[in-house]
């Protein structure tokens, strides 16, 4: 920011004029490092504002540039606004209170054209709406901007010509979530086009028009479309999150149905291979029994004479082949068995996993459930609140004009009475000149003077009566404007009763369209659960598949080495593929358990909001409380001020026929 101060110095002194000392204090406070150039209520020169021009294109150390109630000429402002259309940082622009004209919103559509930083713009207190042309270029620039989000057109005499274009621009803008119309001159035919732009402008959420004279039907139906915008972008924000998450769960059960059947693969690959060795040991044993059988026939006629020697060695290979037989038989029956019980084991945890995911959806739809209706209540209070906060705001402008009215009344009869005292010690001043010269023809001309005194003091008694005819139709102003106050409060009390139960009538919608939701993701559930099945289904054939595969290789095995060899290696990979097993339900256990430490952390978050929002409502209350006490203390005021005026105008009514009475000419004319 300092390097920003000494650039606009330098910029200053090159054509020849004095930087102003405010504009660099404000460029030394504190506030720059927090990203904000505040030159609100400074007077800017034309010098200034061509320097702040040429020094924001491009980058600025600041994210938000106050300029409200500077006085800007229509020079200054379109030197400023050329440069910020080139600004890059700049994402608030405050220029409030500067009588902004043709030029002035020439150079704001330019901005809203080519500027794409910018997300919030606040022009209230301004003329834009005067000139039809100017307003209809802002308009333009307003319908090609895609980046702005809030946009503040509070008091710029605004009339139904210059809504119906901006209900245009509306229409073609995807980026404007507030505006604020407030204090304009819409009318009828500005909130009918309004109206008509929201069917087709579905980003708008907030949109003010109070102090319009838009009707009251009208304003019930852009809340209603409004809150409709809201609905649809949370409702669509919902539906994302939920199919962001079931790609996730479906990608994952893809990969891990891959990772199954690939390992799969590979252990039937095995099995072929350990199928096409124990077939070339086969052959090559098969081969050597035949070169035996070969010597044997060679030297059978040597042998005979142990023959017998033979057959008791070949009863005894007999009786242990059959032993062996016996052996393998039993190998089989436990290899059977053991199998079985690995597949039931299966069977009993896929079933645990698929209890156990059910039971973490329904869990996570239930916590979802709750998160909505917890944000839908917040989100009903904060437009309680909202509500509450305008009725106060147009309550407190009705008491302050009421109270003013009353202060002129106040002023202008106590100006009256001013006047007409000076009037009568002229007058009084007058007689006593009148008096001290004409002692000598009193006699004479007592019958004119007794004449003209009560001429006199008649027209004194029509002046008091007008005067207290004054005081009481004053009186019965305050009466009726009370009771007109009064009579307003109860229509908006009913107002907002009414406001209440549509509002019901919306949430019940809304809980409607969540249950559609919710049995939507159901039957994506369903769905899922059935591919699952069909999963099951094929591994349970592919089992079946390697159980076939395995009984062949059982079948093609003849020696007890080799079946030995082949049980132990099918034992280990039998514990490798538990213990596998056993490392994926760990890992889904993990899951699980991060899984529950989100939802409770979810559930911290939760309360920790509903707490907030409660202390919020303590405070509006209190604040509600403060503002009904200053009501009551602006009430008493008042009385005391009526009270005041009636002693007033009974002390001059005194004072003037005190002073009658005790006059010259009127103790003269009593005592004739």
């Amino acid at each position: 920011m300092e390097q920003f101060g000494r650039e606009y110095a330098r910029l200053c002194a090159a054509v020849g004029a004095a930087p102003q000392e405010a504009v660099l204090r404000r460029l030394r406070e504190p506030n720059g490092a927090r990203g904000r150039l505040d030159l609100a209520a400074q007077s800017l020169s034309l010098q200034t504002c061509s320097a702040l021009g040429r020094l924001l294109p491009g980058a600025a150390p600041f994210a938000a540039l106050a300029l409200g109630d500077c006085g800007l000429s229509e020079e200054g402002v379109r030197l400023l606004l050329h440069g910020l259309c080139s600004n890059t940082t700049v994402k608030s622009l405050d220029l409030k209170g500067n009588n902004l004209r043709t030029m002035g919103a020439e150079a704001l559509g330019k901005l809203l054209r080519e500027n794409k930083s910018i997300r919030s713009l606040t022009l209230e207190w301004n003329s834009l709406g005067m000139w039809e042309e100017g307003f209809s270029f802002f308009c333009q620039g307003l319908r090609a901007n895609n980046f702005l989000r809030r946009l503040d057109l509070r008091n710029n005499q605004i009339n139904h010509q210059g809504a119906e274009e901006l209900a245009m621009a509306l229409t073609q803008n995807t980026s404007l979530q507030e505006l604020d119309l407030r204090w304009n001159n819409i009318g009828l035919l500005g909130g009918r086009a309004l109206l008509n732009c929201l069917h087709s402008n579905k980003t708008l959420k907030r949109l003010e028009l109070a102090g319009n004279n838009v009707p009251g039907d009208i304003l019930k139906a852009v809340e209603q479309a409004l809150n409709h915008n809201q609905d649809r972008e949370a409702i669509l924000s919902e539906a994302q999150n939920q199919m962001n998450i079931l790609s996730k769960e479906v990608l994952s059960l893809k990969d891990e149905k891959n990772k199954q059947f690939m390992d799969f693969v590979d252990a039937v690959d095995k099995h072929k291979e350990e199928k096409a060795r124990s077939e070339k040991m086969s052959v090559a044993r098969i081969s050597q029994l035949q070169d035996a059988l070969d010597e044997q026939y060679s030297i059978m006629n040597s042998l005979k004479t142990k023959l017998q020697m033979t057959e008791a060695a070949l009863a005894l290979s007999e009786q242990k082949v059959h032993n062996l037989g016996e052996l393998l038989n039993a190998m089989k029956q436990e290899q059977n068995c053991v199998a079985e019980c690995h597949f039931r084991e299966l069977q009993q945890q896929k079933q645990e996993g698929a209890d156990r995911e059910g039971r973490l959806l329904h869990d996570l739809s239930a916590a979802s459930e709750k998160n909505l209706l917890l944000r839908n209540q917040v989100d009903e209070l904060e437009r309680k609140c909202k509500v509450q906060q305008d009725q106060l705001f147009q309550v407190k402008q009705d008491l302050t004009n009421t109270t003013a009215e009353l202060k002129l009344r106040a002023v202008e009869a106590e100006e009256r009475l001013e006047t007409e005292k000076r009037r009568f010690k002229q007058s009084l001043e007058d007689m006593e000149s009148l008096r001290v010269k004409e002692v000598d023809r009193m006699t004479q001309h007592m019958e004119a003077s007794e004449r003209s005194m009560h001429n006199r003091i008649q027209r004194l008694e029509a002046i008091r009566i007008s005067l207290e005819e004054e005081l009481s139709q004053v009186k019965a102003a305050a009466l009726t404007e009370r009771g007109q106050a009064e009579e307003e409060l109860i229509k908006v009390r009913s107002q907002a009763r009414l406001e209440e139960q549509q509002r019901l009538e919306h949430l019940k919608e809304k809980l409607r369209l969540m249950t559609e939701s919710r049995d939507e993701a159901q039957n994506c559930c369903l769905k899922q659960k059935e591919m699952v099945a069909e999963a099951q289904a094929k591994a349970k054939q592919l089992s079946l598949y390697a159980d076939g595969l395995r009984r062949r290789l059982d079948e093609l095995q003849q020696d007890l080495d080799s079946k030995e060899e082949e049980k132990v290696t099918e034992l280990n990979k039998v514990k490798v593929e538990l213990q596998e097993q056993i490392g994926h339900l760990e890992a889904e256990r993990a899951a699980q358990d991060g899984l529950r430490e989100k939802i409770a952390a979810l559930e911290r978050q939760l309360k920790a909001l509903s707490s907030n929002h409660r202390e919020a409502l303590l405070d509006k209350e209190g604040e509600i409380s403060l503002l009904l006490e200053k009501l009551r203390m602006k009430e008493a005021e008042i009385s005391r001020v009526r009270e005041e005026e009636v002693q007033r105008a009974s002390f001059l009514q005194n004072a003037i026929m005190a002073y009658v009475q005790g006059s010259p000419l009127g103790t003269h004319s009593s005592r004739k």
